[in-house]
């Protein structure tokens, strides 16, 4: 079977929905359960609302190629990624392993949004190119905020971690 540029497009944007999906409920439980972090708190409770407006470009992007939008592979989405998040939170380094486990995900969004910038302007699709750049451009930001601030949080976690009398894993 043959499918033409734009049929992968919207396909590839489909995909993108439920990954937005699936990184806000990751990102909300996530920032949910960080007490003794404030900055990386702040950092993802800001990249969740980033990625709400993300997931209404995406939308939007599905709409003008007058596609539908995904609702069982989102709500899979979202229940994997409550099981993942509830996975993290019995860890005792849950903070650490959070943030290597967003990094990773920034980077699987980096590589989906440049392969959809790349087919847009292959299907002819320059405003669907552009909002997916600008999506690229604050999942490359988070990324390199994260990879930023990684020290500082390992550090701080290890400290937490050998202080008599303090919860260090979030």
């Amino acid at each position: 079977m043959t499918r033409s540029n734009t049929e992968r497009l919207l396909k590839w944007l489909q995909d993108a929905y439920a990954m937005e999906q699936e990184a806000n409920t990751m990102l909300t439980a996530t920032a949910g359960r960080l007490e003794h972090y404030p900055q990386l708190k702040a950092r993802i409770e800001q990249h969740v609302n980033e990625t709400r407006d993300q997931s209404e470009q995406v939308k939007r992007c599905i709409e003008i190629l007058d596609g539908s939008i995904p609702t069982i592979k989102g709500t899979m989405a979202s229940v994997m990624a409550s099981v993942h998040a509830a996975g993290n939170s019995m860890m005792s380094d849950e903070v650490v392993k959070s943030l290597g486990v967003s990094y990773a995900f920034e980077h699987v969004e980096i590589a989906s949004y440049r392969a959809l910038v790349i087919a847009a302007k292959e299907a002819g699709q320059t405003e669907i190119a552009d909002i997916c750049a600008a999506i690229l451009d604050q999942e490359i930001a988070m990324a390199e905020w994260l990879i930023e601030h990684q020290e500082a949080t390992v550090l701080a976690f290890l400290k937490r971690e050998r202080t008599e009398g303090e919860t260090a894993k979030h």
